[in-house]
């Protein structure tokens, strides 16, 4: 693999978006194999492709590629991304693509993140404010992806300070999210809600009523739960069940 874009590519255009876009999607496409199945290589779409900018032949996934230039090479909190309800639509019947996020200095990529598609819920899509009426596309209503709001867990790094994570290690950390996917929207919420807030708990081992803290918290979240604490309980029993939590004795935890 090479951080490096092929800028010939970009000569012959003016936007920056364009250059942006030719040059990265071409990087991608030379470059990435699949890190879902390992298929050693990833196909393109053609342009503004409905399910997303690249495809695996294999295992028929889906991908998007989001990329911003970056002097410090840090993701943003927030990208931006298209048309709010459309987004919306994808994310709630499941047809939303997996996504890469990239950030590049000098013609090189610095970071290459996957999001897969089941850590994605409408509470981390927010919507933007119409254009105006003079605009060509009056009344378009744009779209950003907090993607701060997506526990670690579900940021799987392919290239992390231009350093390549061993292909073995993506396709393992891929696996162990899918344990976590879910097709009801509630649930979804629920349980990377409350994996966000055991991430924040700084050390390895934590317990129950430290996880209770972010009681407020995740109320707010889900107004429509009256008993949040029972609820937390529920998610920290599947969270063990999939792998990612380890029940030490009553009211402790460790984290795997």
């Amino acid at each position: 693999m090479t951080f490096e874009f092929n800028t010939v590519l970009a000569e012959n255009y003016h936007s920056n978006s364009q250059k942006s876009r030719v040059l990265t999607e071409d990087w991608v496409e030379r470059n990435l194999y699949c890190p879902i199945c390992g298929k050693p290589y990833i196909n393109r779409y053609e342009n503004n492709h409905p399910t997303g900018d690249f495809f695996c032949k294999d295992c028929s996934s889906d991908f998007e590629l989001k990329s911003k230039e970056s002097n410090s090479g840090k993701l943003s909190k927030t990208i931006t991304d298209g048309e709010y309800t459309t987004m919306i639509s994808r994310i709630t019947s499941m047809r939303n693509p997996n996504f890469f996020f990239m950030t590049y200095n000098n013609f090189q990529v610095n970071n290459l993140i996957l999001i897969p598609n089941h850590f994605f819920t409408p509470q981390i899509i927010i919507k933007r404010k119409p254009l105006g009426p003079n605009a060509r596309r009056a009344g378009w209503t744009g779209c950003n992806i907090d993607i701060s709001a997506i526990p670690d867990s579900g940021k799987i790094f392919i290239i992390k300070n231009q350093i390549e994570i061993e292909h073995k290690s993506v396709l393992a950390s891929y696996a162990k999210t899918k344990t976590l996917k879910t097709s009801n929207l509630d649930s979804r919420g629920w349980l990377l809600d409350t994996l966000n807030c055991i991430e924040q708990i700084p050390t390895k081992d934590f317990t129950l009523n430290q996880v209770y803290a972010f009681e407020p918290e995740l109320k707010k979240k889900h107004p429509e739960n009256n008993f949040v604490k029972d609820k937390i309980r529920q998610q920290l029993q599947y969270l063990r069940d999939k792998g990612f939590v380890e029940f030490v004795t009553p009211g402790h935890y460790r984290k795997i």
